[in-house]
Parts: C-alpha cells; sequence; structure tokens
C-alpha cells in the first residue's frame, strides 16, 4: 500500500484499474514454539467482503495477458500477533469510489487507511489444512490452544 503510486509496477494500475478480490475468508499461519499455527480470517457469520485488488493487461504477440494483484499494507492489532503484514479489505460503502477510475490517489489512499478487519476474526484451525488434500469443510473446524503455543 506505501508504495502503490511510486513503483512503476503498480503506479499505472493503481490509477487506473483498481478491482475487488471476494472472498469469505482466508488463511494466516502465526510462528508460535509449537511450530506454525493456521487462522481462518473472516467475518463472524462467513458473509462475503472483499480486498483492494489491482489489475493489469499486457499484448504480447497474439496473446493477452491479464493479471491482478492484492494490495497488501502493515498488520493492525488483530493481525499484529499473527503476521506483520496484511491483505487490504475495503469496506463495502468504498466499493464504487475504490472501483471509480475518476477517483483521485488522495481518496484512493484514504479507502486503503480505513480498517476493513474490524469486522473479522480469527480462528485457530487444524493443521490439516496445510495439506491439499484436505478440501472439505472440516479444516474450518476451530481449535483450542494451550496459552504455551500462543507465546
Amino acid at each position: 500500500r506505501e508504495t502503490l503510486a511510486k513503483k512503476p509496477a503498480f503506479r499505472s494500475a493503481f490509477r487506473k484499474r483498481c478491482c475487488l478480490i471476494p472472498a469469505t475468508g482466508f488463511y494466516e499461519w502465526q510462528q508460535t514454539p509449537a511450530g506454525k499455527q493456521p487462522h481462518h480470517i473472516h467475518r463472524p457469520d462467513n458473509s462475503l467482503f472483499a480486498f483492494a485488488g489491482l489489475w493489469e493487461h499486457w499484448e504480447r504477440e497474439t496473446e493477452s495477458i491479464y493479471s491482478c494483484t492484492i494490495v497488501t499494507t502493515a498488520a493492525n492489532p488483530l493481525m499484529q500477533p499473527v503476521h506483520q503484514r496484511m491483505s487490504v479489505i475495503i469496506a463495502a460503502q468504498d466499493y464504487r469510489s475504490w472501483l471509480d477510475k475518476n477517483t483521485n490517489q488522495e481518496d484512493l489512499h484514504s479507502i486503503l487507511d480505513r480498517d476493513g478487519y474490524r469486522q473479522l476474526q480469527l480462528t485457530p484451525i487444524s493443521t490439516r489444512v496445510n495439506n491439499p488434500a484436505h478440501n472439505d469443510p472440516g479444516i474450518l473446524k476451530a481449535v483450542s490452544l494451550a496459552m504455551d503455543d500462543m507465546a
């Protein structure tokens, strides 16, 4: 987030090609004395939210290439115990402004500064999530953590 308007890789997309990347949750791993503990970050009701994204398009010979990225920023107090960076979540009331090509950069930065994490919770889950063969709702089941695991 801090370098979007400056870095050549993002500068043009930040001015003209903002997008929303929908999700109902995501995973982050916290380093603990017992190993890496996965967390499911989501709304209490598991409803949809959107990450701040940028997209790009290139033409190469006869090929069109599209790519996108999720904007990240320094972690807020909720995420700091788990990771030093976090993806930016856009509040629903800001979707239209984020997507509007005419929104000025100052307003875009203001949207990125809002804390879309206030409505989210971290749920410790089983390390089953680490294996792609486990593709079932059971991977989202909350687990209890011992206090020594969190130190």
